[in-house]
């Protein structure tokens, strides 16, 4: 059976042809061919969209409230973090924030009236293949899991792709895209999941048909490192020279190449590397297992991380909102604050308790409304 690659941003259409069975060229019309994504622009559009789209902005399931990636998935982690808090009921955000109890200054527990479920109790009702996108905890593994499948498919046609100039380089800065990006989603779904699925094969071939394949955290996290690791040892063999640049410009969009989101050189793309692998070395130690022997790991790849001048890469808005809306885009553009209400996220008191006097972030980050009607938020 021929395979069948779809990325969101990019739409190929293939006609079916017909004929007679001794020509041996009857196709499926159920199983189109998408021979487009075989040349060198359409290889090139496919893993720019994989990784900004498929694994940022879109999903089969989506609730307009929470929002994309950055805004949504992002944001049940700082509703749990009691970063802000949220009145729509939408995927549970007016619940899953809440805490079971609070402890008072004086020592006191007060536990939570309205929550006769546990927390833990509600996500895991929730947890369910039925409920799709009023899952809380399906958006950020479904985009990952969207993420980690474009990579594979670009890994698994790229070698069959004719490329102009240095071809070996630019294959070789695709093939680095992909497994960067699947370190990056390995790493998320090993920080943030209790146990993951490593699926290397393009729509999940290894695993079809089946859901019982899944491993550790730890194990997940091992395979993110392993992909940063294949994505720097081919880092090893590229120059910052016209071809790397030119499949790299295209792979990045250009709103996000400004100020530190412009094309990282090879050892900039390393160092950014070291400093991911550290990272998934801090975020997945608990402080009892934290040895002198991790901190010294996490030094070294510190030491050999990002540097100040380096390029790194980022999310940005634009005019027409094509990765980050300007107004909605991120949690921090969705808890702007009015004094009718009509924002999704309200910053907690809690938050502002824990700002520092000789901080600025007051000053530089958040205004506080004058008149208080409706639904308050600061």
């Amino acid at each position: 059976m021929k395979r069948t690659y779809i990325a969101i941003l990019v739409f190929i259409f293939s006609g079916v042809f017909y004929s007679c069975k001794d020509q041996l060229d009857i196709k499926n019309p159920n199983q189109p061919e998408f021979t487009a994504i075989e040349t060198e622009s359409g290889i090139i559009s496919f893993a720019q969209g994989g990784v900004y789209v498929n694994g940022f902005k879109e999903l089969k399931y989506y609730d307009g409230v929470p929002g994309y990636f950055w805004s949504g998935a992002i944001g049940f982690h700082e509703l749990m973090g009691d970063v802000v808090g949220e009145e729509a009921a939408n995927l549970y955000g007016n619940q899953i924030g809440a805490p079971e109890y609070v402890v008072l200054d004086n020592g006191s527990k007060v536990n939570n009236p309205n929550s006769p479920t546990k927390q833990i109790d509600l996500l895991r009702q929730a947890n369910i293949n039925a409920n799709a996108g009023q899952n809380p905890i399906f958006y950020e593994w479904a985009y990952m899991y969207n993420l980690n499948n474009a990579c594979n498919v670009v890994l698994d046609i790229v070698d069959k792709v004719t490329f102009s100039g240095d071809a070996d380089t630019r294959r070789n800065t695709l093939k680095a895209w992909a497994y960067w990006w699947k370190g990056y989603a390995y790493s998320r779904i090993g920080s943030i999941y209790y146990a993951g699925l490593i699926v290397n094969e393009v729509n999940g071939k290894e695993i079809a048909g089946t859901n019982g394949n899944y491993v550790t955290k730890e194990q997940m996290i091992a395979e993110a490192n392993s992909n940063f690791d294949q994505a720097a040892a081919i880092l090893n063999t590229l120059n910052n020279n016209a071809d790397y640049q030119a499949v790299l410009a295209k792979l990045i969009p250009d709103f996000n190449q400004v100020g530190k989101g412009g094309l990282l050189a090879p050892n900039m793309w390393k160092r950014n590397i070291n400093t991911m692998k550290a990272r998934n070395i801090l975020v997945n130690t608990t402080v009892k297992n934290m040895t002198a022997a991790r901190w010294n790991e996490i030094l070294t790849l510190t030491n050999n991380g990002i540097n100040p001048n380096d390029k790194v890469f980022t999310g940005r808005s634009n005019e027409s909102g094509d990765f980050l809306a300007s107004n909605s885009g991120t949690v921090a553009a969705k808890a702007t604050g009015n004094p009718t209400g009509g924002a999704t996220y309200k910053i907690s008191e809690r938050l502002i308790q824990d700002i520092k006097t000789e901080d600025r972030i007051m000053e530089n980050n958040i205004d506080l409304l004058k008149d208080k009607s409706g639904n308050e938020t600061i």
